[in-house]
């Protein structure tokens, strides 16, 4: 095994163990921190698949922006520490059925598909600057809607929360 293929597995580790604490674990700050490495471990595929611009958006946004405050928000919050969590659940065989189903496809597609190959190591590209010129040129009109439909929602929260604290 070459180190790529080390460091994807290590990777790939990192990340499948946090996200599976995150989900099954009943301690909501042990679930926040494993979240961290869950991101981080995201960040190091990207990188191995040479999108450089998305490892640092995601560790830009997810980890220093949104992560740090659901972290504040967990600890400054004293009742959530207490709660008691319900496991029981009515929905057990829909959902055991569709994560069936998804596996099989997802296996199906696994070993069905024709995997190219690359025999060399390619060379390494930056991928902002070309980013940056296809949201300015071909994809100005749905960046600009997307922007907009954002800000609108954004007046809409603020309104909705300023609305709330003139009826309590």
């Amino acid at each position: 095994m070459d180190l790529y293929t080390i460091a994807f597995y290590l990777f790939a580790v990192i990340t499948l163990v946090s996200a599976s604490i995150v989900v099954f674990s009943k301690n909501i700050i042990y679930s926040a921190f494993a979240l961290l490495f869950a991101f981080f471990g995201v960040a190091g595929l990207y990188v191995l698949l040479m999108a450089d611009f998305i490892a640092v958006t995601q560790l830009m946004i997810y980890v220093g922006g949104i992560l740090v405050l659901v972290l504040f928000g967990v600890m400054l919050t004293t009742r959530v520490i207490n709660v008691d969590m319900r496991t029981g659940t009515i929905q057990t065989l829909p959902a055991v059925l569709i994560v069936a189903a998804l596996a099989g496809t997802l296996v199906g597609v696994f070993w069905t598909t024709d995997w190219r190959i690359m025999p060399a190591f390619p060379g390494f590209e930056k991928t902002a600057p070309r980013i940056g010129e296809l949201l300015l040129t071909s994809y100005l009109l749905p960046f600009e809607i997307a922007s907009v439909v954002l800000l609108v929602a954004l007046v809409g929260a603020a309104m909705i929360a300023r609305r709330e604290k003139k009826a309590s």
